[in-house]
């Protein structure tokens, strides 16, 4: 086994359940896993198809977005992988997706507001929409500067407790202590998305849960008298 096997087989394994899970079509979306012991992520190579993949095409590149292995092209959205790591603590996994109700509150430039009980099971905030990128920004180096809006919309908001982003008129940006968990965030935003988009629908004048309800159900979950689960 090389001595990347193991974050090349994690982002594998998390890449090829995109299209499984119905989050993106085609080449769409990448997820890449990190070694901060390495300082090297594993992380999808770029515009090959998710049936076409295997472990030994996955690349690993340093957090100067710098190829320490692989034959392929990585994603191009490698470097916004690279901020996050750098910038973010513990953070072990990345995914980007273009999941069609997250990237629809994206395209709308709108925060997702905590509508019910799902949302607030996972985080107890809304989940945070970047301001629109500048179009100095846009002409400088477009991936990193994706990685900064990110940055710039968590002042404030720790993302160890926020574990997911919409950068406006993109799509979804998560992450978590492994590749798996950032997909499994990518899954959750997006059937949040999906409900708030469906609870607006039926009601456009629905208001945000109150704070009772989302402390409740967050911390029974993730609180340190937390009872959910085995």
């Amino acid at each position: 086994m090389g001595r990347y096997s193991e974050i090349k087989r994690e982002a594998f394994e998390a890449n090829v359940q995109i299209p499984v899970l119905g989050l993106a079509i085609y080449t769409f979306g990448n997820v890449s896993a990190f070694d901060p012991d390495m300082g090297v992520f594993a992380i999808k190579p770029s515009g090959v198809p998710y049936e076409a993949l295997k472990p030994e095409h996955m690349v690993v590149v340093d957090l100067d977005n710098q190829v320490v292995e692989g034959d392929l092209r990585p994603s191009s959205d490698t470097n916004t992988h690279s901020v996050l790591y750098k910038e973010f603590d513990g953070v072990r996994g990345v995914a980007h997706t273009h999941s069609t109700y997250a990237t629809a509150w994206a395209q709308a430039q709108r925060p997702i507001p905590v509508f019910g009980t799902t949302h607030a099971d996972h985080l107890a905030r809304e989940v945070p929409c970047t301001s629109v990128m500048s179009d100095e920004m846009i002409a400088g180096n477009y991936e990193t500067e994706t990685g900064n809006q990110i940055l710039e919309a968590f002042g404030g908001i720790s993302p160890a407790e926020v574990e997911m982003v919409l950068v406006a008129c993109h799509g979804p940006f998560t992450w978590g202590a492994t590749a798996e968990k950032a997909l499994y965030n990518s899954a959750v935003l997006e059937e949040i998305a999906r409900m708030a988009l469906l609870a607006h629908l039926v009601n456009p004048d629905v208001l945000p849960l109150k704070s009772a309800l989302i402390d409740k159900h967050y911390q029974r979950k993730h609180g340190k008298n937390a009872y959910y689960g085995q």
